[in-house]
Parts: structure tokens; sequence; C-alpha cells
């Protein structure tokens, strides 16, 4: 599993490593049932503090991505297609947003911009 830290974001670790581990699963590249490296070994391994990936785990968890059975480590949750396609729409979102905003700020109308959602949805 590939995760890289940027320190210098104003994104706390844990979050990073939640997105990343997120990233991974919606991907398809961390299967169902796959093992998460233990807590130690990815605090090493991202040379940071295990407790900071114990909540990064702890959050995956909450948020149905992640199952730990105590005593034998964290895997990637059983697919929930509601949970999946709801974690789908957020990505698409917020890259719609940003989209939107950079087309405001080079001077199209929201007028230009239905036209161009129209167009593209057509093609």
């Amino acid at each position: 599993m590939k995760i890289i830290i940027n320190s210098s974001s104003m994104v706390p670790i844990y979050e990073q490593i939640v997105e990343q581990v997120k990233a991974l699963i919606l991907s398809g590249e961390l299967k169902e049932n796959a093992n998460l490296p233990s807590v130690r070994t990815l605090s090493k391994e991202l040379r940071i503090s295990a407790l900071t990936v114990k909540k990064a785990y702890d959050y995956l968890e909450q948020e149905g991505f992640t199952v730990t059975v105590h005593g034998k480590g964290t895997y990637v949750a059983a697919a929930n297609k509601e949970r999946m396609l709801e974690e789908y729409r957020k990505e698409i979102e917020t890259e719609l947003e940003e989209l939107i905003r950079r087309a405001k700020r080079y001077g199209l109308t929201s007028e230009d911009i239905r036209a161009l959602m129209e167009l593209i949805l057509e093609g």
C-alpha cells in the first residue's frame, strides 16, 4: 500500500491517510477483505506517530471502509454499493465545483457553463 504524506500540507496527516486509503479502495486497488498494514508497520514506514495512524484507521472504520478484528488486523470492509456511490458523487461534486469556479474566473457566465455541460452530455 503506497501512501505519501505531505508534511507541508495544511491537511492533517491522519486525513491524508484516510483520503488516500479511501481512494485506493474506491479505485479497486485495495480489494474487499485486503489486509491493511498494522498501525505500527505503517507508522514506521511513514515515520509518523502510531497514534496518528490509529486515528486514521478508526476514522476509516467509522465511515464503514474498514473493519478491525482485534488481534488480527484491519481489513477492507465488504463493498457497500450505496456508500461507494455516495463517495463517487462527493468526489465528482468537488471536481465540478472547482471547474465551475475556474470557468467563472475565466469570464464564463452560468449560461455559458450550462451550454457547455449540455454539449458535453450530448456528445
